[in-house]
């Protein structure tokens, strides 16, 4: 399996590196390496004694991060989620000595160009969406499986498709006949079931966020990963997460602003003193950074990115 002939192309290379604020002999985690476009920009930017992890589930993405180890043994990747890097970090004796965690949310560009991978119904291929197509269920699995119910929820909480439940009554009622094993048959089937096509939007596409999100369980691999690099990051460590959809980001957002603000509203108002477990965790650095209208225009999967900083007080 290879994907050499699918391009990624790295969203908000610079603006993620910058607000990582690199020191030359810190630690950092790229917790989702991808290609490692923003890995390499990380390594130019440390010195001599900078170390540099990379995490990913993908076994090509894995391959990637193996060569660029090998040409810099300042860098080691992982085949892990993200949300396990508190874990990893912990048998590496690193846990609370991180200058700075990055990650970058969603697919990236080679696994939505091969088909191959299932993740995209532009051009057809099997229907799998895993990350890592060595574990776990497939799409065309767990189609075959699951209840009415669940599949209409799956495509309302994580598509955010207003019309899950008709969606979902369709694809039920075809499989008895014959099995979905390929991405095309199921966006014909979902577009059928959606009564009200949007311009320049496949009617399929919301449905197949929602599959792929609950696939890989990417929210609550998102809500254990940011748990997990608060607790691994030195004090003065910098977070910074890019999403690519609303969900991510809300939680992203309600994340930092909850450890930014404390739990001091907890405690009884006239307590003179608030104790240093109920202070904040968290400091935001600037406002939101969204792709200029210069990167949108050379990759319009930009669009929708937006990237959130926030560095560790305690």
């Amino acid at each position: 399996m290879t994907d050499s002939s699918f391009r990624h192309v790295t969203v908000l290379l610079d603006e993620a590196v910058e607000g990582l604020a690199v020191r030359e002999g810190g630690c950092y985690v790229d917790g989702t390496f991808g290609r490692g476009g923003h890995s390499r920009l990380i390594l130019q930017r440390l010195g001599p004694e900078g170390r540099l992890l990379g995490f990913d589930k993908d076994p090509l993405a894995i391959a990637t991060g193996e060569a660029l180890a090998a040409e810099d043994g300042r860098f080691v990747v992982v085949q892990r989620s993200f949300a396990e890097l508190a874990e990893e970090l912990v048998v590496r004796g690193l846990a609370g000595s991180v200058s700075g965690v990055l990650l970058d949310l969603g697919v990236s560009s080679p696994q939505l160009d091969d088909p191959e991978r299932g993740f995209s119904f532009l051009n057809d291929g099997p229907l799998d969406m895993r990350m890592n197509p060595d574990a776990g269920q497939s799409a065309a699995q767990w189609i075959a499986t699951a209840e009415e119910e669940e599949i209409a929820r799956v495509l309302k909480d994580y598509g955010e498709e207003r019309f899950a439940r008709r969606m979902a009554r369709a694809v039920v009622q075809r499989r008895v006949e014959q099995p979905f094993t390929r991405t095309a048959d199921l966006a014909q089937v979902l577009a059928a079931a959606n009564p009200a096509w949007e311009k320049g939007k496949n009617p399929a596409t919301r449905a197949f966020q929602g599959i792929r999100i609950h696939i890989n369980n990417e929210l609550g691999d998102l809500e254990r990963g940011l748990a997990a690099a608060l607790e691994v990051l030195e004090v003065g460590g910098r977070l910074v997460v890019i999403s690519f959809h609303s969900l991510e980001d809300r939680i992203v957002k309600q994340f930092m602003k909850r450890q930014a603000k404390g739990e001091a509203d907890k405690l009884p108002r006239d307590l003179p003193i608030i104790p240093k477990a109920f202070e904040p965790r968290l400091k935001l650095i600037g406002k939101p950074v969204y792709a200029s209208e210069a990167e949108v225009r050379a990759n319009p999967r930009s669009r929708s990115a937006v990237m959130r900083i926030a560095e560790k007080l305690r």
